[in-house]
This record gives structure tokens, sequence and C-alpha cells, in this order.
């Protein structure tokens, strides 16, 4: 027999509704692990119907790097306070923040980026490719392929996710919309680095903060 104890936990577990809670923990004869399992399961198949509902609950989550030298502030939605104070949730927005601090996107997503940033990116990578002696009539192909990778340097759901590189940022979002049950979205961030746009001792601060937060 199920009991309210186990629904519980479960929910606080995974931010699930009460029923779907019950439901997993039915087919998992009341183990929380493999019903946890069983809602990821069922979640990855669900999320994408959920991005169009509304998530104005939340966090604004804060990361300061190297005693001060690098700063993040990042706002990420969810449908209601209650999952919002969810671990798994928190555990995420602090990651996405970590993820900022240490790649420094400038964008979120490939749709913010200015056609004229594309245009020029464009530019840079043909006349690369032409110095490099690459034939004209393969250039625009390689040009093509090369802002993929643009993309996936400066826009944050396209790069890599620093503790896990085989999945990007937008994988890892849906997978916790998946996991929790609602819809989530990463609304705005800012990053601030000690010094940006100074004259100062040239430093990799953002290959500095990767190294920490991968050992």
């Amino acid at each position: 027999m199920i009991t309210a104890k186990q629904v519980k936990e479960l929910r606080e577990r995974t931010g699930v509704g009460m029923m779907d809670c019950k439901n997993a923990l039915v087919e998992a004869d009341g183990d929380v692990k493999k019903a946890s399992e069983i809602l990821r399961e069922k979640g990855l198949a669900k999320a994408a119907k959920k991005s169009s509902r509304i998530a104005a609950e939340g966090l604004v989550m804060s990361y300061i790097h190297g005693g001060g030298r690098i700063g993040v502030l990042v706002e990420v939605n969810i449908e209601t306070d209650f999952a919002a104070k969810n671990e798994n949730f928190q555990g995420f927005v602090r990651d996405v923040a970590m993820q900022i601090a240490a790649t420094k996107p400038e964008y979120l997503s490939r749709e913010e980026v200015p056609s004229e940033a594309i245009d020029k990116e464009k530019e840079i990578l043909r006349n690369q490719a032409l110095n490099e002696g690459k034939p004209e009539k393969i250039v625009d192909k390689m040009v093509e392929g090369r802002i993929e990778k643009y993309y996936k340097s400066v826009c944050l759901l396209e790069q890599p996710f620093i503790k896990d590189t085989d999945k990007t940022i937008s994988q890892l979002l849906t997978e916790m919309v998946a996991l929790i049950g609602e819809n989530i979205n990463i609304r705005r961030f800012t990053r601030y680095e000690m010094g940006e746009g100074l004259e100062k001792r040239q430093e990799n601060l953002a290959e500095e903060v990767a190294k920490t937060i991968k050992g």
C-alpha cells in the first residue's frame, strides 16, 4: 500500500503533482528511487508540450567566483512557487549561473543574436577560409559550418554543459522540465568581470572558472 508519506517524499524530490507521484509509486511497488526514474522517463516525452505554459515563478540566483572577480545574476522561471523550492530546480539554476561564469555567453539563444553580429562573423570566417587557401566554391559551406560553432560559443542554450559536455544547456533544461513536470524558462542573465574593458594584465578568468568547477 502506498502511503501519504511516500507520496510526499517523492513530490518533494521531484516537484511532480501528487497523483502522478502516487501512480509512479504504484508502478514502482513503493520504491521512491524507481518511481523517480519512472517520472523522469515519462516526463521527457511530455516536456515539449509544457513549453507554452506560463512560468512566472522561479529564482534569481547569484554566483560569485574568485573572491569577487566574476559575478553572475540569472533569472530562471518555473510555473509554481512550490516547484521553485525544489532542490533539483535550485541546483539547476546554480549550474546555469556557474555555466555563465565559466563560458561567458553573450546571448541566451541564436534567435537573440543580432543579424549585424552574424553578418560580421560570417565575413570574418569567410576571410579566414580564403586566407587558408580554401577554394572559393566551398568557402560558403565552410562558413555555414563554422557559424554553427559560433552559436555554440556565444549562445547559452547551445553551449556544452561544463559538468557534462555530452549534453547542451538546452538538453539539460529539457531534462529538468521532464523531471519536475513544469515548464522552465531561462529568462535573462548578466555577467560581470572585474576590470572588464579596462587595460590590465591579460588573464583568462573564464578558463580558470571552468577548471575550478570541473575540478
